[in-house]
């Protein structure tokens, strides 16, 4: 089945885009051809800019407090698994202290006047040539694992994010139920009646060769459900479509 994930508000958006690039990040950084990581280091500049425009640091860490809190009140609840719930509180707040004592996400990074020179360059059409950019180049022609150590070097100090980040998006996944779902003629509605989630995750078979185009609100969940013609060009599809829905919310 492959998998499509629907952000319901502005924050889940960010930490998917967030966990996005670094997805992108981490395959590229592995490579061994420099153009891999020339990719890497697009991703790393991307990740910086995300940061710094959508303070995805403060964000996460008040995500973290209302789960902490809203785990803790489950304590006395009959049939919760006290060890289960104790060592998920206790993983929450080690993430959450490791980026709260972090301080500005990848200050290091902006620091460094080589990384600084190349991001001004490298999002330019070609700014990045050995033309333009000698040392860039010099950097690239070293040996593969040299390469990769620097790169690592750099992701590090991104970490703490991620591991904090990767945690949130794993309790809201969890947190959905996926029940089978029918889309008549290629569409799917559902009144929600004020009720509001944080992710809608839509799972649908390859072989019907179709995608879904969703939509939601407090009042309606929206699944349409489009083919390519032979230029790619979305098509509605007009016959019914079995899939999965989870509507995710903590």
């Amino acid at each position: 089945m492959i998998l499509y994930e629907y952000p319901c508000n502005e924050r889940v958006r960010t930490l998917l885009r967030v966990e996005y690039l670094f997805d992108r990040l981490f395959f590229f950084t592995h490579g061994e051809d420099a153009h891999h990581h020339q990719i890497a280091m697009a991703a790393l500049f991307d990740l910086l800019d995300v940061c710094e425009r959508a303070d995805v640091r403060t964000a996460v860490l008040q995500d973290l407090d209302r789960h902490r809190s809203a785990l803790s009140a489950l304590r006395e609840h009959p049939g919760v698994d006290r060890t289960t719930l104790d060592n998920l509180l206790d993983e929450i707040q080690v993430v959450s202290a490791a980026l709260a004592g972090q301080g500005r996400i990848g200050q290091c990074l902006r620091e460094n006047e080589w990384l600084a020179s190349l991001r001004g360059r490298i999002t330019m059409p070609g700014g990045s040539s050995s033309i333009d950019l000698p040392s860039y180049y010099a950097w690239q022609i070293k040996a593969p694992d040299v390469r990769v150590r620097d790169l690592q070097d750099w992701i590090e100090p991104l970490m703490p994010l991620h591991r904090a980040m990767a945690l949130i998006l794993q309790l809201l996944r969890d947190a959905g139920d996926a029940r089978d779902q029918m889309a008549s003629q290629g569409a799917y509605q559902e009144m929600l009646g004020g009720k509001t989630f944080q992710m809608l995750r839509v799972w649908v078979d390859p072989q019907l060769s179709v995608f879904p185009e969703i939509s939601a609100n407090k009042y309606v969940i929206w699944v349409r459900f489009s083919a390519q013609d032979n230029v790619l060009k979305p098509q509605p599809v007009s016959h019914d479509i079995a899939f999965r829905l989870a509507r995710c919310n903590l």
